[in-house]
């Protein structure tokens, strides 16, 4: 990757985006379209079709179709598999088109879009490709004279709202298990950063994924969304996302045909620094990182640090330094540290979190401003808040932006109190020399993903959930083909 070669997409025109429906790009059925704003100017970046629900209805039944006379779910395994790697190598093929129209789209940093969107997106494929074969049936241990299979079934359909924030790597963690496993997909975009996606499904279509098996609809939320997650034909439904959101999603369950439902919602991270961490210039540096990329829109973001009073002060001013020193402005600069915010609203959204924090008794240690306002873009300075109070909105709400809530702690017990005051429980991590401390902490912090002596960067052999309100279910890992197998028994009498 080099400039030059990014630098030559940048401006390229970006056609009128359609709904794909059974395999064929089609207009919204009333003939309407939402504008698509770069968050790296303000400026339209194209149109969409803004969907429906007799959109995502005919989205719908077109999966169920293709699920019911078994067009996918019926092929062997090994031929899926085949399908899978031919589309995980397309996305590699495309992956500089893929990145730069995401980062057009959403204000991705390039240096981490390339790796965690198209990257990211094709190792995902690549890996559920290779499970496909060797995910089988069990043979129970049952009493003389019968026989207990355990089948692996797919689901049916399966209805994916992906978010914005990395839309190719979450919709790849959702797309590709539920396609390895034979279902149906329908999948809903988000409304600000739809376009990488759906170029995702048309390279799924060209790889030789039939017709109807992989469904697309654009729109709003409360229209389309919500037509999936009320739909009775839809099996499963999956979503990345807000808990407001989440919730209503579980309402529209309940309220249908009792859909099962998986959620990874918000995230309130503890990152947990300890006097003994082993390299205390390295914990700076990645809790920096940890924060900051992306401008904040990372859902495991370490966004509280905790940090042990001793050195609390000096740790602080190191990260503030790092921070500092980020280069924060076009997402498609190959030496920019921090892109762009993903909208208006957003980066209003953050500007108040820090103004709250502020009133609420905290220190604005670092940043806290909207940058690069001569651009018409989304910018906005790394932001690093001391004092912050364990029951204050900073301490205890997700931003969702490059705000960094600072707190001190006394001892392991304390550190331990103050991870676990919050509604949340989606990641954390521990800095410490001592093995039995990283341990306990470990077993202690309630969360499904804990890090130790880093922040960020597992890989797909392992899963990614939340307890408490940041959600149920995982992505990523063989445990994620759960989500979207159905077990049969057959009892047999010899």
């Amino acid at each position: 990757m080099d400039q030059a070669s990014i630098d030559a997409l940048r401006t390229a025109a970006v056609p009128m985006q359609m709904h794909i429906i059974n395999g064929q790009s089609v207009p919204a059925s009333d003939g309407q379209q939402m504008e698509v704003l770069s968050p790296l100017n303000g400026q339209r970046l194209t149109m969409v079709a803004k969907g429906t629900k007799a959109d995502m209805d005919a989205a719908i039944a077109a999966a169920r179709a293709a699920f019911e006379d078994r067009r996918w779910a019926g092929q062997p395994p090994a031929a899926r598999k085949k399908v899978l790697l031919r589309w995980a190598d397309l996305v590699e093929a495309h992956a500089l088109e893929l990145a730069v129209l995401g980062v057009r789209d959403n204000g991705t940093e390039i240096g981490m879009a390339l790796k965690a969107e198209p990257g990211s997106a094709a190792a995902t494929i690549r890996y559920y490709a290779e499970a496909i074969d060797k995910n089988y049936g069990e043979i129970a241990p049952t009493q003389e004279g019968f026989l207990g299979l355990i089948h692996k079934e797919p689901v049916g359909v399966v209805g994916a709202i992906i978010p914005w924030n990395f839309p190719l790597m979450i919709g790849a963690w959702k797309l590709a298990p539920a396609l390895a496993m034979g279902n149906s997909v329908v999948l809903k975009p988000a409304e600000t950063a739809s376009l990488s996606l759906m170029r995702l499904v048309e390279l799924a279509h060209e790889a030789g994924l039939p017709a109807g098996v992989l469904n697309a609809v654009t729109g709003e939320g409360p229209v389309v969304g919500e037509a999936m997650a009320l739909s009775m034909d839809v099996d499963v439904l999956v979503f990345t996302g807000s808990g407001a959101t989440g919730r209503r999603l579980l309402t529209y369950a309940a309220q249908s045909n009792l859909k099962r439902v998986y959620l990874e919602l918000g995230g309130k991270s503890p990152n947990i620094v300890f006097a003994d961490a082993p390299d205390l210039a390295e914990a700076a540096k990645v809790t920096a990182f940890g924060i900051f990329r992306n401008a904040g829109q990372v859902c495991v973001a370490g966004s509280r640090l905790l940090v042990e009073a001793s050195i609390h002060d000096d740790f602080v001013a190191e990260v503030a330094r790092i921070a500092e020193a980020m280069k924060v402005g076009d997402p498609l600069d190959l030496s920019t540290a921090i892109g762009a915010v993903n909208s208006d609203s957003q980066l209003r959204q953050n500007l108040q979190f820090v103004r709250a924090a502020v009133d609420e008794g905290g220190t604005l240690a670092s940043g806290g401003s909207q940058l690069l306002q001569g651009t018409g873009g989304y910018f906005m300075a790394p932001t690093i808040v001391t004092g912050v109070a364990p029951k204050a909105t900073l301490a205890q709400k997700e931003v969702f932006g490059p705000v960094l809530a600072v707190t001190s702690f006394e001892d392991e017990a304390d550190a331990v109190r103050l991870a676990n005051d919050s509604i949340y429980g989606l990641a954390g991590g521990v800095w410490t020399s001592n093995l039995s401390r990283a341990h306990r902490m470990i077993g202690a912090v309630r969360t499904g993903v804990m890090h130790v002596n880093t922040y960020g960067g597992p890989d797909m052999t392992v899963p990614l959930g939340g307890v408490g309100q940041s959600g149920n279910g995982h992505d990523k890992s063989l445990h994620a083909l759960d989500k979207y197998t159905n077990l049969k028994t057959a009892w047999i009498k010899l």
